[in-house]
């Protein structure tokens, strides 16, 4: 049986480890050429790995207005034909772009934007309604993430939406809007066994969300591949945030840090991604990570975890050892 949780306080019941689609959507770029996706994809490869992620028990897509400018929404939502009452779609809002330049214009954080994207999404994925709908500006104000939330619970009375919740990794903004907006039930946010962030699982814990991690394979960096990524890549011209790579190859120390713990997280048989998610699932039973998949074989080997499941306790203990100077607080679990 498919390991499962639950989006926080909407109930909704989802496989333990969904499917991030970003890299599916292909180029999209911003100011100064700089690269906001993951490069050129094959759209029939994508199709086939979404439905080789269906056939292993995943339930969970999650997606946005602006990833490939729409492209990813397209595939997903060609994908899922003939099968959207098997999936939970999650979808975000907030990043303009234009689909024919596939170039990224901006943001727009208001409610009257919000509205006309979700029909937008709605038009791309061939639905009437979507499981999860994410503000997905990181640093926007909690005053301005507030001023949504009449819109947002007004689409779910209308039946367009069954929850909503926010992309960010400031605990005090995902705090905000769930003690204000009912129906709430998710953060989004950066979390990965070398990345944890325990200030906004405690939010999650403390207000009954789901916790959905993306980058829970560090963009790459904890499958262990050494190959060099283009310039049409994100990680090839790295923004600031993104310091896992470097020149579009693992950045040293990191990679170093990643030789470290592979042994305790390969213990049990696992492949290294296998063991990252697995500590994703043994750090919380909020956690739903969300790892990016391009191929049929990136799908096969990262949805294997939901029948692995969660990292033994005595290899989680052994990577905490490791990294505990990452490790401040340290991990309560």
């Amino acid at each position: 049986m498919t390991m499962t949780r639950t989006l926080g306080r909407s109930g909704i019941e989802v496989s333990a480890i969904g499917m991030g689609c970003w890299a599916i959507g292909g180029p999209l770029w911003g100011d100064g050429g700089q690269p906001f996706g993951w490069g050129e994809v094959d759209d029939d490869e994508s199709i086939r790995t979404i439905h080789q992620a269906l056939d292993l028990g995943v339930t969970l897509f999650d997606t946005a207005s602006n990833y490939g400018a729409g492209h990813s929404e397209r595939i997903l939502g060609r994908a899922l034909a003939g099968r959207r009452d098997g999936a939970v779609i999650a979808t975000k809002f907030g990043n303009r772009s234009d689909e024919a330049s596939r170039r990224w214009i901006g943001t727009d954080a208001s409610p009257a934007y919000a509205v006309t994207s979700l029909d937008e999404s709605l038009r791309r994925l061939g639905t009437d309604h979507v499981d999860l709908y994410q503000l997905h500006i990181n640093d926007l104000p909690a005053s301005a993430a507030l001023d949504l939330v009449d819109t947002l619970e007004g689409l779910v009375t209308q039946g367009k939406i069954r929850a909503y919740g926010w992309s960010t990794d400031n605990p005090s903004s995902a705090r905000a809007l769930a003690e204000a907006g009912p129906h709430c039930a998710a953060v989004q946010h950066d979390e990965s066994v070398l990345n944890d962030n325990p200030d906004v699982l405690a939010v999650c814990d403390a207000l009954d969300l789901a916790s959905l991690n993306r980058g829970p394979l560090a963009m790459g960096l904890l499958t262990g591949s050494t190959r060099a990524v283009g310039k049409d890549d994100v990680r090839g011209v790295a923004p600031e945030w993104l310091v896992w790579f470097t020149d579009g190859r693992p950045t040293p120390e990191w990679s170093a840090r990643v030789t470290e713990i592979r042994a305790a997280l390969t213990a049990d048989g696992r492949t290294l991604a296998q063991g990252a998610l697995g500590w994703l699932l043994a750090r919380s039973p909020r956690t739903v990570p969300i790892p990016g998949c391009r191929t049929v074989a990136q799908a096969a080997e990262n949805f294997a975890t939901l029948s692995l499941g969660p990292l033994p306790a005595e290899a989680f203990a052994e990577v905490e050892r490791l990294l505990a100077d990452l490790r401040p607080a340290g991990v309560a679990r």
